[in-house]
């Protein structure tokens, strides 16, 4: 099979796509046959080798993927060869032909879901979900700011808010961000570019992408017992103490690789009623041949995203 394989770290161009050996899938497993990747921001800073957890060298990067069930692994009975799934965490990475992923990390492609859908389901839509309920506590009627709704975690943020109840406010870059974002269904869309553009804002709720650039302005404007939860940052931030203090403001960080199985489990169950209701739709924003992952790598880490990014094998 053709795969992304890295073999040292640094920028873009150390992705390289080369023969490797057909995987096959052991005990528990399952033999899924790829036909969309999702690329997510921390693919790129695990091969540029800036992310606290290294992967050992060569490895293939990823983790979401969709395809159709190749192959299961003995005591596998809840999924059959042929079958539409997607991918949250494989053996391997998953910019490949092929990926081997334990039965508890393959879900069950809803048909209202593309192949390009189902690979921007797992990081995206897991994080959103996990920021906005299990750290965030958000509950209907009250008011969340999403940042950088415009991008792959922050458009499946708003809808999940939306279907929740809650009055979203997302931010984006520039006027065709803005409009973006209020199509998806934001109530109120703001550009981050403006100067003062959170001014007499004062949320429950801040999810927040860009922690380095954003978190000082967020202790200014959240509400009182405000709960601020960081899902992205790229570098260090100065911040008041007593801004945090003043307001009982709890802020909180988070990553996916801490979800329990007992939890994702849950997560992957409610996101799958939502798929199959229509409330929830992954947006994708462009998709490269697999080959030019390296490009792909680029798009994801400039801004104006407008949606997911997928290779296709």
């Amino acid at each position: 099979m053709k795969a992304i394989i890295v073999r040292a770290f640094g920028g873009p161009e150390v992705l390289r796509l080369e023969e490797a050996p057909d995987p096959r899938p052991g005990p528990g497993e399952v033999l899924v046959s790829v036909k969309a990747v999702g690329v997510n921001p921390v693919e790129a800073y695990l091969r540029s080798g800036s992310y606290p957890r290294r992967p050992d060298l060569p490895f293939t990067p990823g983790t979401d993927a969709a395809g159709l069930v190749s192959a299961v692994g003995s005591g596998v009975a809840v999924l059959k060869p042929g079958q539409r799934v997607y991918v949250y965490g494989a053996k391997a990475g998953v910019y490949a032909q092929k990926a081997v992923a334990e039965v508890s990390r393959v879900f069950p492609l809803p048909d209202t879901l593309s192949f390009e859908q189902g690979a921007a389901v797992g990081v995206p839509f897991g994080t959103a979900h996990r920021a906005l309920f299990h750290h965030g506590k958000a509950k209907k009627g009250q008011t969340v700011l999403i940042h950088g709704a415009s991008g792959g975690v922050g458009t499946a943020a708003v809808q999940l808010a939306r279907a929740a109840g809650l009055t979203v406010i997302g931010t984006a870059g520039g006027p065709e961000g803005v409009a973006f974002v209020k199509a998806l269904g934001a109530d109120q869309a703001l550009d981050h570019r403006t100067a003062g553009y959170l001014s007499g804002l004062a949320p429950d709720l801040i999810v927040e992408m860009l922690a380095n650039v954003n978190l000082p302005e967020d202790l200014r404007v959240c509400a009182l017992r405000g709960r601020i939860v960081i899902v992205g940052s790229r570098g260090e931030v100065t911040i008041d103490p007593r801004a945090a203090m003043t307001k009982d403001i709890t802020i909180q960080g988070m990553t996916l690789w801490n979800m329990p199985d007992e939890d994702r489990a849950l997560v992957h169950a409610d996101l799958g009623r939502g798929f199959e209701s229509g409330a929830l739709a992954p947006v994708i924003g462009r998709s490269f041949p697999l080959a030019e992952a390296a490009k792909a790598h680029e798009a994801v880490m400039s801004p104006g995203a407008r949606g997911k990014i997928v290779l296709i094998p």
